[in-house]
C-alpha cells in the first residue's frame, strides 16, 4: 500500500547521487526511484550494480 510519494528531482534542481550516496527512504521500509545509464531502477538495484544516477521521487 502506497501512503506517500516524493518528488525529488525537478525541472529546475535536478539531484545526482553516486551509487554510495543513496540514502533509504523511511529506513528501508520505502524506495527511491533513479535514472541510470542502464534505465530506470529502484534503489536496491542500483546499490547492487554500483550504479548512481539522478534521483527521481521516493515512494513509501
Amino acid at each position: 500500500m502506497i501512503t506517500g510519494l516524493e518528488r525529488i528531482s525537478k525541472p529546475g534542481r535536478r539531484v545526482y547521487v553516486g551509487s554510495e550516496d543513496i540514502k533509504k527512504v523511511r529506513n528501508g521500509i520505502g524506495l527511491s526511484i533513479l535514472s541510470t545509464s542502464k534505465g530506470i531502477m529502484t534503489d536496491q538495484e542500483s546499490r547492487k550494480s554500483h550504479l548512481g544516477g539522478e534521483v527521481l521521487c521516493s515512494v513509501w
